[in-house]
């Protein structure tokens, strides 16, 4: 909690507070970055939800966080901080991935918010999220579909959520514009000749996949072992966000503003974990 701390303050002292006009009004006694820190190390630790975790702050560590708001002041305050959490995650970026970086993995991942059954007419997520299938898992689920660009060491790079029902190359286009002419490794998916020859002249990249058995062009033994290979990679990157406290799978928030801003986080986990470790940070 400490590190994460001393990392996002660096950060927001650097590029936020020396930046930033004065705004009229009470100062607020929790600062930013207080509320980042506590957001990061909430999807660490296990625990269900926001109240369950603020009360195991205050319950531990009320020393640390003397001003600690109650749970719907700190749920406010952490919306309106989403714009702040995706720049910090993008700093981040810019650090551990170098613009030499020319090999990426690319998957989806369904991400449900609602019941299949429930009724979506009153819900904050109607018009934005959809019903949609998991072919891999053989899940039926409403809601977004996770598109995510990673670098072999694991760090996501680019994502975006998309509804559930959105095809995975049409919902891809959006993150392979962050990188050029690098190689792309992805799932089945992704298969399309013309789709691929489309995103090679766009964006320059390269897309490989594994072919079907009916496929005319076939890659050689050595090319399909080698794609199996780095497929297992993505897969890692996917476990670690999954199982890195709370199941993102499973948030339980009510309100978009709130799932992106939690979606953000656990993208900025694995980054802030690397940057402590990194040398350049030391």
């Amino acid at each position: 909690m400490t590190t994460i701390f001393v990392i996002v303050d660096d950060w927001y002292r650097k590029q936020v507070k020396n930046t930033t006009v004065l705004k009229p009004g009470a100062k607020a006694r929790m600062s930013d970055s207080e509320i980042i820190t506590l957001a990061l190390v909430m999807d660490y630790v296990p625990f269900p939800g926001e109240t369950q975790f603020l009360g195991f702050i205050r319950g531990n560590y009320r020393e640390w966080f003397p001003n600690l708001l109650d749970q719907s002041q700190f749920n406010r305050r952490l919306r309106k901080l989403d714009g702040m959490l995706e720049n910090l995650r993008r700093s981040w970026v810019e650090q551990l991935v170098g613009e030499t970086e020319k090999y990426f993995l690319l998957d989806t991942k369904p991400l449900p918010v609602l019941g299949l059954k429930r009724d979506k007419r009153y819900s904050d997520f109607a018009g934005s999220a959809a019903p949609g299938r998991c072919a891999a898992r053989e899940m039926s689920y409403f809601g977004y579909k996770l598109v995510m660009l990673s670098t072999w060491n694991g760090i996501p790079i680019a994502y975006d959520l998309v509804p559930a029902n959105t095809d995975e190359r049409v919902a891809a286009e959006g993150v392979l514009e962050m990188v050029q002419h690098s190689d792309i490794y992805a799932d089945k998916g992704f298969i399309s000749a013309h789709w691929q020859a489309a995103m090679a002249h766009h964006t320059g990249n390269r897309i490989w996949t594994l072919t079907r058995d009916n496929q005319h062009f076939q890659h050689s033994y050595t090319l399909k072992r080698f794609i199996s290979r780095v497929r297992q990679r993505v897969e890692g990157v996917f476990h670690e966000i999954q199982n890195t406290g709370r199941n993102p799978e499973r948030l339980l928030n009510k309100t978009i503003d709130g799932f992106c801003v939690h979606i953000a986080a656990f993208h900025c986990i694995s980054h802030s974990t690397s940057i402590a470790s990194s040398p350049f940070w030391h």
